[in-house]
């Protein structure tokens, strides 16, 4: 069944006859320029054009992600392991640092984690979240909980996240937990609230030139695959459903691929780097090997490791 979605329509001012008189030498010119009320406007696409200015990554484009910890770069000397293109880190812990800029210096591009579909009780703006949208605890996380998508509440609080994310100079945003109807949320949520959830998000960020990811929620892949620019997915491999994603490679779209092998880090076993990296469907994906803690550790489907310095 098709998913409801909403309508946008572009106003198209109508411009009044203008008449315009040129008086050279004695010689009267009449210009008439006729654009007036009767003129048809052209038809309003569903969604106005992505700036030109939104960053759109390549496929197969090369990646970090650190979320736990923040990234530790000399202001003076800016130096960063692993050498790629991109580094996705977490919003929050680098919002009064300098890290961001000194990516840029080095030609990298910047994705910046946060969560949109989930409270955590220990982020700096979690004061601002009424208890009536909270749903359930999010499984496994301890304080943190499921919220509801439709809320103006929630949707102003992000937009104020998108906000913080175009003022620190980052790329894109990379929003979690926008699956809550595939969990027991306690919130009744479904997939049409995260489509809609999800475009209201891409209308903020791409207002801001930011490009936006879509996070797991692989079975609204058909109607994120327009609005976003690349795809963050965690465990396919593991869960033997890499194939959806395929859209986003057809679409020469990313899809920036992470798997937890149970032997990293400390020696990943051959087999577990042939699941993670040769998984059905998983060709041309961007896929790196990371520990739950998503730390500076990282290991390659080519067999390199790297260590990314961070605070500790």
């Amino acid at each position: 069944m098709a998913r409801r979605r909403r309508s946008k329509y572009t106003l198209w001012a109508i411009v009044s006859t203008i008449l315009i008189l040129g008086l050279a030498l004695g010689l009267g010119l009449g210009f008439s320029l006729r654009h007036g009320p009767g003129s048809p406007s052209k038809p309003s696409p569903t969604r106005p054009p992505t700036p030109t200015a939104v960053w759109q990554p390549d496929v197969g484009a090369s990646w970090q992600i650190v979320l736990n910890q923040v990234l530790d770069i000399d202001d003076e000397n800016p130096v960063v392991e692993p050498d790629v293109g991109v580094f996705d880190i977490d919003m929050f812990l680098h919002q009064n640092s300098t890290v961001v800029a000194n990516l840029h210096k080095l030609g990298k591009k910047v994705i910046c984690y946060f969560s949109a579909g989930s409270f955590e009780n220990d982020r700096p703006d979690s004061y601002r979240f009424q208890e009536s949208d909270l749903g359930k605890e999010v499984k496994g996380w301890p304080g943190e909980r499921w919220l509801n998508l439709s809320s103006p509440s929630v949707r102003d609080i992000m937009a104020s996240r998108v906000d913080i994310a175009s003022q620190m100079g980052c790329d894109a945003i990379d929003p979690d937990n926008v699956d809550g109807y595939q969990n027991d949320n306690g919130l009744s949520l479904t997939s049409d609230d995260s489509v809609e959830f999800l475009d209201f998000l891409v209308d903020k960020a791409s207002a801001l030139n930011l490009a936006v990811g879509l996070k797991n929620a692989g079975d609204i892949i058909s109607d994120a695959l327009p609005l976003v620019q690349f795809a963050v997915n965690e465990q396919c491999a593991q869960f033997d459903n890499c194939g959806p994603f395929r859209s986003f490679i057809k679409a020469k779209k990313p899809v920036f691929h992470i798997e937890y092998p149970t032997s990293a880090p400390s020696s990943v076993s051959a087999a577990d780097s042939v699941d993670a990296c040769t998984s059905p469907g998983s060709n041309d994906f961007s896929t790196i090997m990371k520990t739950m803690k998503l730390d500076g550790w990282a290991q390659y489907c080519t067999g390199d490791k790297a260590n990314t310095n961070v605070f500790s």
